[in-house]
């Protein structure tokens, strides 16, 4: 599977009664992929997966995989704090027609890179389905190290990377690996230009809840070589993206989506809106960017 194009973890909207909107979330998914996105991404952490019952995960997932169907990549968020939560969570995205999953390393218990490969290891043997990495070390409290990517890039399942370290220089380090079969997915919104420019064809940002055609003009423009239409994009919404990155980074996602026309209701606790000032420096940064 050749992982490629904007691919979306979508928000999880709620009422006001503090359950999942789903009228809010078809028409949501609806506009995403009338943009042309090339994925949908379900239960990543801009979907405040953390914060849904197993009850509520499993509607969700069902709800998102019907409304999607073949019109783009059905990935399915299956991180846990163990692996075999990681891999009861992959099944069930089987069973409910997702055709990849999304795993960072196991949070909290901080495993060895040993023991990384291992949790990686045992999803793709038990699953079956192509994996794409997910690299944040600032939320899981680990790193997948360079090594361990190489061993790890050998398994036919484990298709790809999405960097969300923030650091640039071992994105560069990863896309030049050559690695085959193997894609190194952009997961630092403000770095979009960048990682398409060292040869990435796949983003994964959660600023495309709400720029999702900004996002996909990007690839399609990297894709033909016109670097001057990238870099023009990139000049435009980058200050939104570099807000929305500075704090309040699920809370900005939503905030986003009800500025274009989909409200889609407030973060869950723990969980605290932005301030007002907060809100309304992002919103005028929103205004600008889509006048």
């Amino acid at each position: 599977m050749k992982i490629e194009g904007v691919m979306v973890p979508v928000v999880t909207p709620f009422a006001q009664d503090g359950q999942i909107d789903y009228p809010a979330l078809a028409a949501l998914l609806a506009h995403q992929l009338e943009a042309g996105v090339s994925g949908i991404v379900a239960c990543g952490t801009t979907g405040e997966y953390y914060a849904l019952s197993q009850a509520e995960r499993r509607e969700l997932m069902a709800f998102i995989a019907r409304e999607v169907g073949d019109k783009a990549l059905l990935v399915a968020g299956v991180n846990d704090t163990h692996s075999a939560g990681s891999v009861a969570k992959a099944l069930e995205a089987k069973e409910l027609g997702y055709r990849a999953l999304m795993l960072a390393p196991p949070i909290y218990c901080l495993p060895e890179q040993d023991e990384i490969i291992g949790h990686y290891q045992t999803v793709s043997r038990e699953a079956g389905m192509p994996i794409i990495m997910y690299n944040f070390p600032a939320r899981s409290g680990v790193e997948i190290g360079i090594e361990a990517i190489k061993v790890l890039a050998r398994d036919p399942n484990i298709v790809g990377i999405k960097e969300s370290s923030g650091d640039f220089t071992r994105a560069v380090t990863l896309l030049n690996l050559g690695l085959k079969d193997f894609e190194v997915v952009c997961g630092s919104d403000d770095q979009g230009a960048d990682y398409l420019f060292w040869g990435a064809r796949a983003w994964i940002g959660g600023g495309a809840n709400y720029l999702a055609g900004d996002h996909v003009k990007m690839i399609e423009a990297a894709k033909a070589g016109d670097w001057q239409q990238v870099r023009g994009i990139m000049a435009r919404i980058l200050p939104v993206l570099q807000n929305m990155e500075s704090g309040g980074y699920n809370q900005k996602a939503k905030l986003g989506c009800g500025h274009i026309g989909h409200p889609v209701g407030p973060v869950r606790a723990p969980l605290y809106p932005v301030s007002r000032q907060d809100e309304d420096d992002f919103l005028a940064l929103l205004a600008q960017v889509l006048n």
